[in-house]
């Protein structure tokens, strides 16, 4: 049994609201064992005997959209993918602040290679850099303006690019981790 990280983009914003027991009550629906949630924004732990990923993600986005009424994009990584992620300290040097917030951004597809080779890219109102990439994360420095974040790191990606993304604060990818760990 392998332990996954599901994390679901558009969850409660948008006015897309999902209670977490719903949310572990659809999950558990489908099968899929010890199902927890972390925190309100769309990230759920769960344990499966299930080796393809890609199935075992598309069976989880039908699974939600009929129990919702409407998609929800999954990035699918088990624990040990986003601890590797992790340790590959991809933001050293860079310091978060009050005005700096250091994101990733989780890929339901790889990096299209026109972006990846560009690195690093940044949004012409500098209120995003793409600083790094692995296969299927990138790694985003967003500026606050104002306090709020603006502008969306994923227009870096072509036109053509036919996946998801979804964006965690990279500190709370860290306590993500810890949590599915205690399970």
């Amino acid at each position: 049994m392998e332990t996954y990280i599901a994390f679901l983009r558009a969850v409660n914003v948008g006015g897309r609201t999902v209670k977490m027991d719903r949310l572990r009550e659809l999950f558990a629906g489908l099968g899929l064992e010890g199902v927890r949630t972390y925190i309100q924004s769309g990230n759920v732990f769960f344990r499966s005997a299930e080796t393809d990923w890609a199935a075992l993600a598309a069976r989880i986005e039908a699974g939600l959209a009929a129990g919702l009424g409407y998609p929800v994009p999954v990035m699918l990584r088990t624990v040990e993918e986003v601890e590797a992620l992790l340790a590959l300290d991809p933001f050293a040097g860079v310091e978060p602040g009050e005005d700096k917030r250091l994101c990733v951004l989780f890929l339901s597809e790889p990096l299209p290679p026109e972006v990846a080779t560009a690195l690093p890219v940044a949004s012409p109102k500098g209120d995003w850099e793409l600083i790094g990439a692995t296969a299927d994360a990138a790694f985003v420095v967003m500026h606050v303006r104002n306090g709020r974040l603006n502008g969306n790191p994923a227009t870096a990606f072509p036109a053509s690019y036919a996946g998801q993304a979804t964006s965690r604060f990279f500190h709370t990818t860290a306590k993500i981790v810890a949590a599915a760990r205690k399970g």
